[in-house]
């Protein structure tokens, strides 16, 4: 079974896709499930949840906070997270029972050998990063003795479904602490990330923010190189 463990849906800030297409362009491209991994709130996948309940597709709870040591993932979380301290979210995602993973560690990070040793898994490739910060996060895992697992980090539909974690259907949840999973990966583009830059700024910010940030996306696209 295909799973995308790593999508950003409209309640992110950097994001404009609803959950429920989503779920259609996820169906289309051959996966059985995916986590909604939004910005600091379950909202995203809490709603993609309730779609698809009584289907054969599974959505798994999440939440990509950001913490003072960098973004860290809560899976099958329930309750939203409160805390915005590393330790102190890594210890309110266990104790609903969920999965702690290390996004994208050469992104946005202060690696620490104590918090570290608290997480459960390591994203070693993330379609956003380059091959030079996946390839460290790779040897971070295998430094640390951790399970890898791959997410798209898809803020735009072109990007769903982009990383594929294999993993059988059932026991998914076990199948990812026991590392028994694999992969196919792809990088995206990176003007892509320029785009979802844009609309933040266009979420959050004054019109013209948005103009130049949109300004880049598109030069970045025209420039654009394929891998």
């Amino acid at each position: 079974m295909y799973f995308d463990f790593h999508i950003h849906s409209r309640y992110s800030f950097d994001a404009l896709m609803k959950p429920e297409k989503i779920i259609k362009i996820a169906k289309k491209r051959g996966l059985n499930g995916i986590a909604i991994t939004d910005h600091n709130t379950i909202k995203g996948s809490m709603e993609a949840i309730r779609i698809t309940k009584n289907e054969d597709f599974m959505v798994i709870s999440g939440a990509e906070i950001a913490t003072d040591c960098g973004d860290i993932i809560g899976l099958y979380i329930d309750d939203e997270i409160k805390s915005r301290k590393c330790l102190e979210v890594i210890d309110e995602i266990h104790a609903q029972g969920g999965i702690v993973v290390l996004p994208h560690p050469y992104k946005g990070h202060t690696l620490n050998n104590f918090w570290l040793s608290q997480i459960d898994l390591i994203e070693v490739f993330n379609a956003r990063c380059s091959y030079e910060q996946n390839a460290k996060a790779v040897k971070l895992a295998q430094k640390i003795g951790k399970p890898g697992i791959a997410g798209s980090d898809a803020h735009l539909s072109s990007e769903i479904g982009i990383c594929k974690t294999i993993i059988e259907f059932n026991n998914v949840r076990e199948r990812l602490i026991n590392s028994k999973i694999s992969m196919i990966v792809k990088q995206s583009y990176p003007y892509r990330e320029s785009i979802s830059q844009s609309i933040k700024f266009g979420k959050n910010y004054s019109p013209i923010s948005f103009s130049l940030y949109l300004g880049q996306a598109i030069i970045r696209f025209l420039q654009r190189k394929k891998y």
